[in-house]
């Protein structure tokens, strides 16, 4: 029998959580490992389970493992919304479960420290222990050795996952049942999941949003150790060595190629709040912390507005996650924090300007912007075009086939780039020159499509990629894009003209210091937009796109009609391409319209 179609903390359940239930109380199974794709809602499903269990008597305690400090308090709080009190702040020193709370949350790594504590916990009580992400405690032989020690004696057992995964033999995470796997090496296994919901069912039932990666190529040029000057397009073909000192080179905060991606996320970001989400954000992902606070600083110059800066050894990294989910800031910029079960569901763009690409941080990160809240929405991951990405993008939308592998041996593929060389005294060391960027191609099912491909746009098309770009053909969204580059290409200019004019912002801005335009790219930008005049424009454009929405809500028009008639009206260029002197036209003949 499947139960109430409400979760404990009185939302509807999914179909899928309701199916799983439904199996789940059916078998009423020691051991029941879920895996459903991230954004799908294995949260909920966990404490409505809980709640039942409790309910019933069947346990009189919870326990959360989950993998990182910060998540603690996320299931602590989600679980007081489903009426469990769960005590996020339980240290090993402590030794009996604080009375007035149902349980505890803790993590993989504080199990490792004591599993005889956790063991007594668990004993004590008939203990319900859900693992989240189970898949980490076989990031280390001990964690999964202290997992098996803790919790062994548990009464019921529930791991979960956001994708399958394999494990070496020998290596078993517990409580997994495991099947072999018929292509892989001899006795490698792979996890078998009592119930699995994908990303591509999750798409069809409209769980999560459907995701458009946009590749981004260029040409870098670096100085490797030998004193050589070595220039290389992103996507060209080339050796791993090459590809991955060409991909080194554009992630480098003193190129354009970064500018530019993030001039792109920026229009993404406009178009979406003026076009169904307000409050959509972006994320921009940064391989360390010196990569982040200068992208940050780029996101200022570019954006005209400060992002949020999340950092994992802050103290207050937590609260800067809770405050930029709950909160209206643009972009946030981070080093692997907004990763695995971090819930931001405004967050709807991602700019991968980071140099890991394992199959889990991938799907993991981007399962942070694929949450779906209502239709009409849709993900962006803007990434470069090199074949590690691609290849990973390419299987988000393969069924049950995007299964992480076992821990390996540092490889270049599994494993973040390598750290510039470090030559000896003698020789020089390496350094990245410049790079610029280039928009490449959509990829959708699998396959690249390029702008050059598709049939021309319409002015309705252009005006409104925020709230159809779910609907827009791959081929459409390949041209806007394309179309849309100069721009991105002349903000990019734009940022690097302000900071070689003013010698960079200072500490308050990441402390980029004073740095040119690489690839002579000022050239492009028009004398009369200065940063003053970029900025303005680039305001402008927000504001008229916010009061095309207006118009439209209050007339009951569509907005591509509502475009239709301002371009008409106050004849020029469309508003992306529009001086400020046309966009402060339309802004005046939007108001004279409310």
């Amino acid at each position: 029998m499947v139960g109430p179609v409400e979760s404990h903390g009185g939302r509807p359940l999914r179909a899928w959580q309701s199916e799983a239930l439904g199996r789940y109380e059916a078998e009423k199974p020691t051991d029941y490992l879920v895996t459903a794709t991230p954004g799908a809602g294995k949260t909920t499903f966990a404490l409505t389970l809980a709640a039942r269990l409790l309910a019933r008597r069947e346990v009189a305690r919870v326990v959360v493992v989950a993998p990182t400090d910060h998540l603690r308090t996320q299931w602590a709080e989600a679980a007081h919304a489903a009426g469990i009190v769960l005590d996020p702040t339980l240290t090993n020193a402590v030794g009996p479960v604080r009375a007035g709370t149902r349980g505890y949350v803790t993590t993989y790594a504080q199990v490792a420290g004591k599993p005889a504590l956790h063991a007594a916990r668990c004993t004590a009580a008939k203990t319900l222990v859900i693992l989240d992400e189970v898949h980490h405690a076989g990031d280390g032989l001990s964690w999964g050795e202290a997992a098996e020690e803790a919790f062994d004696r548990a009464a019921r057992r529930l791991c979960l996952t956001g994708t399958p995964f394999r494990t070496k033999p020998g290596e078993r995470i517990p409580f997994v049942r495991y099947a072999e796997v018929p292509d892989g090496e001899p006795g490698e296994l792979r996890s078998s999941a009592d119930y699995t919901y994908g990303y591509r069912e999750a798409l069809r039932d409209g769980v999560v949003r459907p995701v458009v990666f946009a590749a981004y190529t260029g040409t870098a040029r670096w100085r490797n150790s030998a004193g050589e000057v070595v220039a290389a397009s992103l996507s060209e073909p080339s050796t791993k060595s090459v590809e991955a000192n060409a991909w080194k080179t554009v992630l480098d905060p003193k190129g354009q190629w970064v500018p530019h991606v993030i001039a792109a996320v920026d229009e993404r970001i406009t178009h979406l709040r003026a076009h169904g989400m307000p409050d959509a954000a972006g994320l921009v992902l940064a391989s360390d912390q010196d990569d982040a606070r200068a992208y940050a600083a780029i996101v200022k110059k570019v954006t005209g507005q400060k992002p949020e800066l999340i950092l994992s050894d802050d103290p207050k990294a937590s609260q800067k996650i809770e405050k930029f989910g709950a909160g209206t800031t643009r972009i946030a910029v981070c080093v692997r924090m907004v990763s695995e079960g971090v819930d931001v569901p405004r967050a709807a763009v991602l700019a991968w300007m980071t140099s890991y690409r394992t199959p889990l941080f991938f799907a993991q990160a981007v399962g942070r912007v694929v949450r779906s809240r209502g239709p009409h929405e849709a993900a962006t991951v803007f990434l470069p075009a090199v074949r590690p990405l691609l290849t990973l993008a390419a299987s988000m939308e393969e069924e049950r086939n995007h299964v992480i592998p076992p821990p390996a041996e540092p490889s270049e593929d599994l494993d973040p780039l390598p750290r510039p060389e470090r030559a000896a005294a003698e020789t020089r060391e390496w350094r990245a020159l410049d790079a610029d960027a280039q928009f490449a191609h959509v990829l959708h099912g699998g396959r690249a499509v390029l702008a050059g491909a598709a049939p021309a746009l319409t002015e309705e098309d252009g005006e409104h990629l925020g709230l159809l770009a779910g609907m827009l053909t791959p081929e459409q969204t390949a041209a806007l894009l394309s179309q849309r580059d100069d721009e991105h290409r002349r903000a990019a200019a734009a940022a690097a003209v302000q900071d070689d004019l003013f010698g960079g912002l200072g500490d308050d801005d990441g402390g980029l210091g004073g740095r040119g335009a690489a690839g002579g790219e000022t050239g492009r930008f028009e004398p009369d937009e200065g940063q003053a005049g970029w900025r303005a424009a680039a305001e402008l454009r927000r504001e008229v796109n916010q009061l095309v929405a207006r118009v439209a809500s209050r007339s009951g028009e569509p907005h591509a009609r509502v475009h239709v008639a301002l371009r008409k009206a106050v004849p020029g260029p469309a508003s992306a391409s529009a001086s400020v002197e046309v966009l402060e036209k339309r802004r005046d003949f939007l108001l004279a319209q409310l």
